[in-house]
C-alpha cells in the first residue's frame, strides 16, 4: 500500500534550516517574515503572536508556530516568563505553486504537546540548537525534517484541517483516490474509476470530494497536474516530454489546459517566474 504522505512528499519536499534560538523576552520580529515561510517553537511563556492586521494570537502553552507563507508578524513574551523560541526558515518545493504550503492553514498554530512521539526530538533541538557542536547544522536540519513529517502527520490524524488537501489524505476513503491521482497523474481517471478506488458510488465518492476537498474530482486532477507543470518548468524539462509524463496527449493540449488553469502559457508563465522581484528600496 502507498504511503499518502510519502507520495505527496515525493512530489513536493518541505525542507527546512535552523536559524537559531534564543530567550523570548520583550518583542521579538523575526528577520525573513515578509519574504521567506517560518516555523517557531516556543518553550515556556505565556506568550503571544501579533500578525500584520494587528490580530493578537495568544500562546497560553508551549506551542509550534508555522507561516507556510511569508506574512509580517512578531512574537511577545513578558521578561520572567522564561520562554525560549528557535526559529527556522522553511522552503516548499514548488513555491507558490506548493499544494503542501496551499493547504495549510496560515498561521499552522499547535500545542507542542499535540505533536504526539516528538518529546525526545523537541528536546534534542532545544538542546542543540544553542550549542556550538560539531556537525551541528546538519543534525538540527535532519531533526527538523521529522518533525515537519510529525507536523503534517497530526494534521491529517487529528481532524483539524476541515477541508484541503490535508483534510482529504486523512479521510478513510478520499485518500485512496488522491494518492491514485498523485501517483498516477497521467492515467485518464474516471470519476467512476477513482469512485472505486475510494470504496464508495459515485454520487457519494463525488458528493464528499467536494464537501472536503472544496473542488470537484475533475478539477482537482487539473489542478495537480498544472502544479506538476511549474516544477517541470522550473527543472527545465521539455514540453513533450512534460506533456507525456503529466497525461496529456500534445503540447498543444497542455499549453491549453494549463492557461485555462494559469491565464498564461506555458512559455509566458517560466518568463514570468524567471524574472527577479524587484528589491525594496531602503
Amino acid at each position: 500500500m502507498v504511503d499518502r504522505l510519502e507520495s505527496l512528499l515525493a512530489r513536493f519536499p518541505v525542507s527546512g534550516r535552523v536559524l537559531h534560538a534564543h530567550p523570548l523576552q520583550g518583542t521579538y520580529r523575526p528577520a525573513g517574515a515578509t519574504e521567506h515561510a517560518l516555523l517557531h517553537l516556543i518553550r515556556g511563556g505565556p506568550a503571544s503572536a501579533t500578525h500584520g492586521n494587528g490580530a493578537v494570537l495568544p500562546l497560553h502553552e508551549p506551542s509550534l508556530l508555522l507561516y507556510p507563507r511569508p506574512v509580517p508578524h512578531t512574537l511577545h513574551a513578558d521578561r520572567d516568563s522564561h520562554a525560549q523560541v528557535i526559529s527556522a526558515q522553511l522552503h516548499f518545493d514548488g513555491g507558490e505553486g506548493s499544494p503542501v504550503a496551499d493547504a495549510l492553514p496560515l498561521p499552522v498554530h499547535l500545542p507542542l504537546r499535540a505533536l504526539w512521539g516528538s518529546d525526545a526530538l523537541l528536546d534534542l533541538l532545544f538542546e542543540e540548537t544553542p550549542a556550538q557542536r560539531c556537525g551541528r547544522q546538519a543534525l538540527l536540519d535532519s531533526l527538523l525534517q521529522a518533525l515537519l513529517v510529525q507536523l503534517l502527520r497530526t494534521l491529517m490524524e487529528n481532524g483539524q484541517i476541515q477541508i484541503g488537501l490535508l483534510a482529504g489524505m486523512g479521510h478513510p476513503r478520499l485518500r485512496h483516490a488522491l494518492v491514485a491521482m498523485h501517483e498516477q497523474p497521467a492515467h485518464d481517471w474516471s470519476l467512476q474509476a477513482l469512485a472505486e478506488r475510494a470504496g464508495m458510488s459515485r454520487s457519494a465518492f463525488a458528493e464528499t470530494f467536494r464537501e472536503v476537498i472544496g473542488s470537484t474530482p475533475g478539477h482537482y486532477l487539473q489542478g495537480w497536474r498544472t502544479r506538476l507543470v511549474q516544477q517541470a518548468l522550473r527543472r527545465g524539462q521539455p514540453l513533450k516530454r512534460i506533456a507525456t509524463e503529466v497525461g496529456y496527449g500534445s503540447e498543444a493540449a497542455l499549453s491549453r489546459a494549463f492557461k485555462a488553469q494559469t491565464g498564461h502559457s506555458p512559455r509566458q508563465w517560466k518568463q514570468r517566474m524567471a524574472v527577479p522581484a524587484t528589491s525594496p528600496s531602503p
